[in-house]
């Protein structure tokens, strides 16, 4: 019989290969729970017996998910995007669930039932949607904000969803009784919260804050979210909808960024918890013996919310094109899907065969929402034939601006930065044609005349209508290096002459903006803090020559003296990613340290991928110290390279390892 902690350390490790192995293929982590879970649970090794205490601690994980919700609701978002979110939205959620109860009562399931599997089914990933909308850059066309629009209202539609289920269990002569309380305790609540809790919480977290102190802050969070978890539960209503509200109070304050990041770790481990136990539910063997059902669920899923979000995007009036993208991108199903089913089974609504089918039509649909998205402009010009006249329409456009134009600029992304190259660039006589994907910007800008296209730069086709052959330099105005990686290797397949500058945020893929092809790159940071240190210098009175002489220097040097920075105490604001970059980092050797009387080149620090940037000895700060350079007792080396090679440097410099 395995015990707690070896039961612990099995879903660990289970949870760190299979996770590791789906971000690798750029697949929602949450999949690979539910792997674990099947692999653990009573259907397959049955190592985690089916425990009511596993299940509840697992439900957190739904609570913090519906707090993060919270926090990201916004009444004025809401205004702004109220025909998508409410219109849209509201047609796919509802028609979903109209469908799926007709076709359920045709079968015998039941109106109850039905409208539960309906809720679950109308479910998309906004995980996995957001973040494809994000790489692609198509968060301002307008599928995206469709996309974007119906998500949101899917994500507000799972809160009534989470208080109906469970009624629909209850006997029918007293399920309007049990609605109606329900409906006025939440109104209750709700009104009570609403009304008192944006001021207190407000003021609470101000008092909170002066603290300084992270431990309190986060204590309080717990406190708050738990508290009203626990009351919501306590009025007869779920755990979430408190959740939802705490967040939604949060979200009023100037605390929503910081709150968020701090719970994003137990949202995280919570929410995984869950969804192995939604996986210890699945039976592979049934799903084997029911394979052509899961298959025709499968299909049924994708061609009906297809069809669905096509119809409705329609009905609002948006182009056969537009339409066809969105119903494309909303067609799979969603995590809220696994917790709103978690739901059901715990009240008994579905048969478990059903259930079974249900969890794996889900699990496949969400594999296929990347590639079903990859695939969709292919798709859609298959689909929409005015795709072609659209999309020709839309080169020709590019063509006729570039058409008398040569020795151009092109201006990849017309943002803050694009729109002020362009016009410095008028200003010297120098003609452009600026590339933009957000259809607003576009027509505006177009209007008062400037001379900019709707295409992307990323797509070889666009930069031929753009007059790549013939232009004199491509400026990629965005600060987003993925996006700017495609758009160099285009440019580079049309034109390998051209040069091409490239901005970033900071020096960290300088390089790799470089090697990809890149004339010149400008991190933005850098180029800030030189502009700030030459207004300085020459108010302090140093001479302007001599500024200019060393900016040229540090320019010529690509950035060399100014890479990398001591991050500090913000660790824990760091993305993982950011963690994995360079940093400067001084090491101080004491008494006994293996570097002191050897020079750099003997230690070969190097080696390690570590860059000695400077020497500090007595007050004397030697930067970029030769290999000759004998280190002494209390010296200070100044290091720049990523925290697991710094680790290894100072390994080195004090036990010589």
């Amino acid at each position: 019989m395995i015990n707690t902690l070896e039961l612990v350390l099995i879903l660990l490790a289970g949870a760190v290969f299979v996770v590791g192995v789906f971000r690798t293929l750029n697949l929602p982590p949450v999949l690979g729970y539910l792997m674990v879970g099947a692999a653990v649970g009573p259907h397959a090794l049955s190592l985690m017996p089916d425990t009511g205490g596993a299940r509840y601690l697992a439900e957190f994980g739904v609570v913090f998910l519906m707090f993060t919700i919270g926090l990201e609701f916004s009444l004025a978002r809401l205004f702004s995007m109220k025909r998508i979110v409410f219109g849209l939205g509201g047609i796919q959620v509802l028609s979903c669930i109209l469908l799926v109860m007709l076709v359920g009562g045709l079968a015998g399931l039941g109106w109850g039932p039905s409208f539960a599997l309906g809720g679950t089914l109308a479910m998309s990933s906004t995980a996995i949607l957001s973040k494809l909308l994000s790489d692609r850059l198509e968060l301002d066309s307008k599928h995206g904000r469709e996309t974007i629009g119906v998500l949101l209202f899917q994500d507000l539609a799972v809160v009534p969803l989470l208080i109906l289920i469970p009624t629909f269990a209850m006997p029918a002569d007293a399920l309007m009784g049990i609605l109606a309380v329900a409906g006025l305790k939440a109104v209750l609540v709700l009104s009570l919260v609403l009304f008192f809790g944006q001021k207190l919480m407000r003021g609470w977290f101000f008092q909170v804050a002066k603290r300084r102190s992270a431990e309190f802050f986060m204590l309080n969070v717990l406190f708050i979210t738990l508290g009203l978890a626990w009351l919501t539960e306590s009025a007869g209503l779920s755990m979430a909808l408190g959740a939802f509200l705490a967040g939604m109070l949060i979200s009023e304050t100037e605390y929503r960024y910081h709150v968020e990041e701090d719970i994003k770790p137990f949202r995280d481990v919570l929410l995984g918890l869950f969804f192995v136990t939604v996986g210890m539910f699945l039976d592979v063997g049934q799903i084997l013996r029911s394979l052509p059902a899961v298959l025709a669920m499968l299909a049924a899923l994708l061609l009906f919310k297809f069809l669905i979000a096509l119809g409705a995007s329609r009905v609002l009036g948006s182009a056969q094109g537009t339409a066809t993208r969105t119903g494309l991108w909303l067609c799979a199903g969603g995590e809220f899907g696994f917790v709103l089913l978690s739901e059901i089974d715990g009240a008994g609504l579905l048969p478990p065969a059903l259930s079974q089918v249900v969890v794996a039509a889900l699990v496949l649909s969400m594999l296929l929402a990347p590639i079903v998205v990859q695939y969709s402009e292919k798709i859609v010009l298959r689909l929409v034939p005015s795709e072609w006249m659209s999309r020709s329409l839309q080169l020709t456009t590019i063509a006729t601006q570039s058409m008398f134009v040569d020795k151009h600029a092109i201006l990849c992304g017309f943002g803050r930065n694009g729109q002020y190259m362009g016009r410095l660039l008028e200003q010297e006589g120098i003609t452009y044609i600026a590339l933009d994907l957000d259809p607003e910007r576009v027509r505006e800008a177009a209007a008062a005349g400037e001379t900019v296209v709707f295409g992307d730069a990323a797509k070889r086709e666009t930069l031929m209508a753009a007059g790549i052959s013939r232009a004199s330099v491509v400026v990629v105005t965005y600060a987003d290096t993925a996006s700017a990686l495609r758009a160099i290797s285009q440019v580079r397949s049309c034109r390998p002459d051209v040069p091409v500058v490239v901005r970033t945020y900071d020096e960290m893929d300088l390089e790799k903006l470089q090697q990809a092809g890149a004339a010149e790159v400008v991190p933005e940071s850098v180029e800030s803090a030189l502009i700030l240190a030459s207004h300085a210098l020459a108010l302090i009175g140093v001479p302007l020559p001599r500024i200019q002489k060393r900016i040229r220097e540090i320019r010529s040097e690509r950035y060399h003296l100014l890479r990398g920075i001591y991050r500090g105490a913000d660790l824990h604001e760091e993305s993982l990613e950011e963690r994995q970059q360079q940093r400067l980092h001084s090491v101080v050797l004491d008494a006994g340290a293996y570097a002191i009387g050897k020079t750099l080149a003997e230690l070969m620090i190097d080696e390690s991928g570590v860059e000695v940037s400077a020497v500090r000895r007595q007050r004397i700060r030697v930067v970029d110290p030769v290999p000759e350079t004998r280190l002494e007792l209390e010296d200070v080396l100044v290091l720049l390279g990523t925290p697991a090679q710094l680790a290894n440097a100072e390994i080195r410099l004090f036990k010589g390892l």
